[in-house]
């Protein structure tokens, strides 16, 4: 950035919200940045282990006064936890740089059904922060009196802003002032369901005769047939529990060294601590008998049970102390949608779903875009929703677990066309088979049980988020038609390298070398193509006379498909110096002096802007020249759809008084 740039009230504003600018060339960023198991686990695993706070609540409630069937309903749901972090284990593994499932379903099914995953996760994680919130929210106010609960939505849109400035600054910084809470939520909820199964020990008897009542009650009031479809409704309707789970996949990439281990580990760490807490919980709820209140939460009537006969000031620090961690804990969750959710977008911006802009870092090195859409985007639903806990759990459920399925059918497939060469594709196809079957299973249910009360809704929205990226995608491509003639010009500079190359031009005998009375052409490249091609002999048809030298510039933009590690960055330089070279070579062909100047960064029109001034200040008589995609309307679409840097480097040279001219290559 430049030093008159910095000296701005804005920038110093930002800086203190956000955070100074990182260094690319520190040997220790990708270190200082990156997770280990634990801080995952608090980061990324918090979704699914705060969905114990909502998840298990909705199993029991859909029991009513059947609630010792919650049994079967708790080992079939440690079962399930168990079952899909296993068979998401065997996709970091075979996706070891990062294997949401959006690059499941594009690799493993086909890119279109990829786009369908991708969509349905964006709009999850925009609905696991919105919940997380919703739900921390009740979990606070359950502290306060119904008179306050006015203020129940305003505080939640706080918190979603609060989460938007974290992000910004980064993943690690995020994550570190939530451990505190995390701990607490995991010591205070570990007692909760270790203390109702120790003081009901001596009931165990009782339980289980008090259990067979149930059920025999169950059967001569629905029938056998309507006492097990009532369990798989309960469990069904718990399916919110799961939804956690795909996280680490997604998020492999902001992991620490080695990755597939650490994910490994942090996805070990969250399936015990969900399993244990969410079946711990749902047990708790039928040893103390609770009844649904509809101004607090079963998690917040259980506390209450627990310590009834309790010191009265015990009780209410215990309480206000459990209640605020869940609260905090559930702020955390919806981290992982900051986490993951822009990097699902990045990564399908980079396939040209959506906008590039989405693929392109802050230089805190975080997909800035992509958090700010987030945000909006659940401070959107918070408001339509009124922050309902039951709604949006409806909408999360059905939407995760269309990923679930796309990616679980996509990992079967992968078994089997593999059967011949992996040794242990049996064993590898039985548990993402089992995978397959509980994540269709629920998604059929929870979609035919919720669809009028509010499932259609998220079919409507994620349908209409596949159309955009549709829309997006066929933009895209029938724009890049229309400039393949410009790649033309590709095939006319080979042929004349390879000319010169077999003697049939004449080259200098010696090469060509600065002229200092001559001036000096600086034409902005994004690589050896069309554009730039089309930029460079337009500028020589039309100034052509008045230029001895020729230097080429090129920022490379670093994005999340390279910002993985130093190789990448060193192979990203090493292609941006490459594809200037060819320009240098032909030019100096020609008979003319040629450099190349590069640059890689986060911010091209800023990185661009900053070496053209070193140039000018070395080469005064310099004029620099870059091409502009001009569409014959342009839209807002246009706009959303394609940057430009050539406008935007324009105007800070002009402010410098540096000449620079714009080439328009129109488009129809």
């Amino acid at each position: 950035m430049s030093d008159s740039s910095k000296t701005t009230l804005f920038y110093r504003l930002r800086e203190t919200i956000v955070g100074k600018a990182r260094n690319l060339h520190d040997p220790g960023l990708f270190h200082k940045i990156s997770l280990i198991a634990f801080f995952a686990w608090v980061g990324l695993g918090a979704d699914g282990l705060s969905s114990s706070c909502y998840g298990p609540e909705q199993a029991f409630l859909a029991l009513k006064s059947h609630m010792f069937l919650g049994i079967f309903v708790a080992f079939a749901t440690v079962i399930t936890i168990f079952v899909i972090s296993s068979s998401y284990s065997q996709i970091v593994e075979l996706f070891p740089t990062g294997g949401g499932g959006y690059l499941v379903a594009s690799k493993l099914l086909s890119p279109s059904l990829g786009m369908v995953s991708g969509s349905a996760l964006l709009v999850d994680y925009v609905l696991t922060i919105t919940l997380s919130i919703a739900s921390g929210a009740d979990a606070l106010f359950s502290l306060l009196p119904a008179t306050f609960h006015y203020a129940k939505l305003p505080i939640a849109i706080i918190g979603v802003l609060l989460l938007v400035m974290l992000n910004l600054r980064g993943a690690k910084e995020s994550v570190l002032p939530l451990i505190p809470i995390f701990l607490i939520f995991i010591v205070t909820h570990a007692f909760v369901v270790i203390y109702a199964l120790v003081t009901h020990l001596s009931d165990f008897s009782s339980v289980v005769s008090t259990t067979v009542q149930d059920i025999n009650m169950a059967r001569s009031e629905i029938g056998l047939f309507g006492m097990l479809l009532l369990i798989l409704k309960a469990y069904s309707m718990g399916a919110g529990t799961y939804t956690g789970i795909e996280a680490v996949s997604n998020g492999v990439p902001m992991l620490r060294e080695p990755k597939v281990q650490t994910a490994k580990k942090t996805m070990r760490l969250m399936a015990i601590s969900l399993s244990f807490m969410a079946s711990g919980l749902m047990i708790g709820y039928l040893l103390y008998r609770v009844q649904h209140d509809p101004a607090k939460t079963l998690n917040a009537v259980l506390l209450e049970s627990i310590t009834s006969g309790w010191n009265a000031n015990t009780a209410v620090i215990f309480i206000f102390v459990t209640l605020l961690s869940e609260a905090v804990l559930l702020l955390v969750a919806a981290q992982t949608g900051f986490l993951d959710g822009p990097r699902v977008l990045a990564n399908m911006a980079i396939d040209r779903w959506f906008p590039f802009q989405f693929a392109l870092l802050s230089e805190r090195f975080v997909t800035q875009n992509g958090i700010l859409l987030m945000g909006l985007s659940a401070i959107i639903i918070m408001l339509l929703s009124r922050g309902n806990v039951g709604l949006l759990v409806v909408l999360y459920s059905i939407n995760v677990f269309i990923t679930f399925f796309l990616s679980q059918l996509g990992m079967v497939r992968h078994w089997w066309n593999s059967r011949g060469n992996e040794k242990k594709w049996l064993k590898k196809i039985f548990v993402n088979g089992v995978g397959l079957v509980l994540t269709s299973f629920i998604l059929i249910s929870v979609t035919i049980m919720k669809f009028h009360d509010g499932g259609w809704l998220t079919i409507f929205i994620t349908g209409s988020v596949v159309l955009v990226a549709v829309f997006i995608k066929r933009y895209y491509a029938s724009t890049q038609k229309l400039l393949m003639h410009l790649d033309k010009l590709k095939d006319v500079v080979d042929a004349s390298r390879d000319e010169a190359a077999k003697g049939k031009i004449v080259s200098p005998l010696s090469p060509p070398e600065y002229n200092p009375n001559a001036k000096t052409a600086v034409i902005l490249v994004s690589g050896f193509n069309g554009v730039g091609l089309h930029t460079l002999f337009n500028a020589i048809r039309l100034f052509g006379e008045n230029f001895g030298n020729f230097f080429f510039i090129k920022a490379g933009i670093i994005d999340v498909e390279n910002f993985k590690g130093i190789k990448e960055i060193s192979s990203l330089e090493d292609h941006t110096h490459n594809e200037l070279g060819r320009y240098v070579e032909f030019m100096k062909t020609q008979g003319f002096y040629s450099e190349a100047f590069s640059t890689v960064g986060t911010d091209v029109s800023e990185e661009i802007s900053n070496l053209a001034f070193k140039i000018y200040e070395q080469y005064p008589k310099s004029v620099f020249f870059g091409g502009q995609i001009v569409f014959k309307q342009d839209t807002i679409i246009t706009k959303l759809l394609y940057n430009y840097t050539t406008f935007a480097v324009q105007r800070r040279l002009h402010q410098k008084g540096i000449p620079f001219i714009v080439m328009p290559i129109r488009v129809a």
